[in-house]
């Protein structure tokens, strides 16, 4: 028996009818989920919680992706788009950054009619459950509607249904921990003023507050490579700037990938940080468990064990580059099949394990690896890959084409899953790894 033939029918019935599709998040992959259902003709609505389309990518929008323009358009965007005389942009072998993606692509992309009219900004969703029924219940659920419990600024609570979810809420906001053991440092409260979260801009809007500043990266990932390149380029017009790198293995594979990377944005990171550690500009600590966190006068003390025995370090700020988790607590009354390990939906987990894998080559997927045993409930984009690493954009796009042609009842096209990376890419975080896709 394949996976296709364990995929839930569409489920079509009189309380569902007239409902519209409730995707979470208006980023590039929820918006994308928007132009496929546009294209079948089918209902919306998107509930976004930031004050516009793409809040959490205006937040690193000084920060370059690794796939270029050329990777970063939904085709079925792209469609729409240019048939209102929209022109991609000229050099489609170029990486934009965040904010150029979001001015330049999503902001006319929501913009289209079809679209805009459906996006509810500033409104967080608290919660996913069924109409009159809880996780326990079983009869009938799958032809009962979805109920979404949403806030908005003002503090307002309402509840709105749907006949299906696209949880496309992304990552970024709920960030790993500094511990080592997946819990918050001891003391962390105490000095929460000087904790960072991922990606801030050291050189544009919170420069004052990192110039001539010690500052601990810690992390072992692409966030913490553009954090300390950018910290090193701040160094030259304020040199009073310390930066030392804190990684909990003796080796930051993921960010040291092959040469020979397809994605040449991606591999040019870890060359830059490797200079930077030859020239002396960043000093790394490696091997280093963060055990506490305290104030030690004005500076923030970092005790942590190191080789057997417990280390300390002093600094003035830490950016919390540890990568990302998603956040599952909205969705305690849906009925989820979850990797125990990387919180993926557990059909697509073993493609993107980083135990299991060394390089970033993901097979081809679409709804039958994304079903969860709540009907008509899907977990997109960044989020589905729960705490693995390095999603691509292009990933999001083809999983949301697969589930907007399942919820049509097109299910020749929603298993027809194509996919086209650029090849190598994530590497293990264990260092044990010998290579990265060489």
């Amino acid at each position: 028996m394949t996976l296709t033939d364990l995929t839930l029918p569409v489920v079509r019935d009189s309380r569902l009818d007239g409902l519209p599709v409730a995707i979470i998040g208006a980023g590039p992959v929820g918006l994308a989920a928007a132009a496929n259902l546009v294209e079948r003709g089918i209902d919306f609505v998107i509930y976004e919680a930031g004050g516009s389309i793409a809040s959490s990518m205006r937040a690193w929008g000084h920060i370059r992706l690794f796939s270029p323009w050329k990777h970063l358009i939904d085709p079925a965007a792209r469609r729409l788009l240019e048939a209102q005389g929209w022109t991609p942009p000229r050099y489609q072998d170029a990486a934009p950054n965040g904010r150029e993606l979001v001015e330049q692509y999503l902001t006319p992309l929501a913009a289209l009619e079809s679209i805009t009219t459906r996006i509810h900004t500033g409104v967080e969703v608290a919660a996913v459950t069924r109409e009159g029924m809880d996780r326990t219940r079983s009869l009938g659920r799958a032809a009962t509607p979805f109920v979404l419990r949403l806030t908005d600024a003002a503090g307002g609570v309402t509840e709105v249904t749907a006949r299906a979810v696209i949880d496309a809420s992304g990552t970024y906001r709920t960030g790993n921990t500094l511990g080592s053991n997946g819990l918050d440092p001891l003391g962390l409260n105490e000095v929460s003023d000087r904790v960072v979260h991922a990606l801030p801009d050291v050189l544009g809007v919170d420069r004052a507050r990192f110039a001539g500043k010690h500052v601990v990266v810690v992390g072992a990932g692409h966030s913490a490579a553009n954090t300390l390149i950018n910290l090193a380029t701040l160094i030259q017009t304020s040199p009073e700037t310390t930066v030392t790198w804190v990684i909990r293995n003796r080796s930051a594979a993921r960010v040291f990938t092959a040469d020979d990377d397809a994605l040449a944005d991606r591999a040019s990171l870890g060359a830059k940080v490797r200079k930077l550690i030859d020239f002396g500009v960043i000093t790394v600590v490696d091997g280093f468990e963060i055990l506490q966190l305290s104030r030690k006068g004005e500076s923030v003390d970092i005790a942590g064990l190191r080789n057997g025995s417990v280390e300390h370090l002093q600094c003035d700020l830490i950016v919390g580059a540890t990568g990302f988790r998603p956040d599952l607590g909205i969705l305690r009354e849906m009925r989820l099949s979850l990797d125990e390990i990387v919180e993926a939906p557990v059909r697509l987990a073993p493609l993107i394990d980083p135990n299991l894998h060394s390089c970033g080559n993901v097979e081809p997927h679409g709804f039958a690896e994304l079903e969860h045993p709540e009907p008509n409930f899907f977990i997109a984009g960044m989020k589905s890959y729960g705490r693995a690493p390095t999603f691509l954009l292009a990933t999001g796009y083809e999983q949301v084409r697969s589930i907007t042609a399942y919820l049509a009842g097109d299910l020749a096209a929603a298993r027809n899953v194509e996919l086209v990376l650029p090849a190598t890419g994530v590497c293990s975080t264990d260092a044990s790894t010998s290579s990265c896709c060489a």
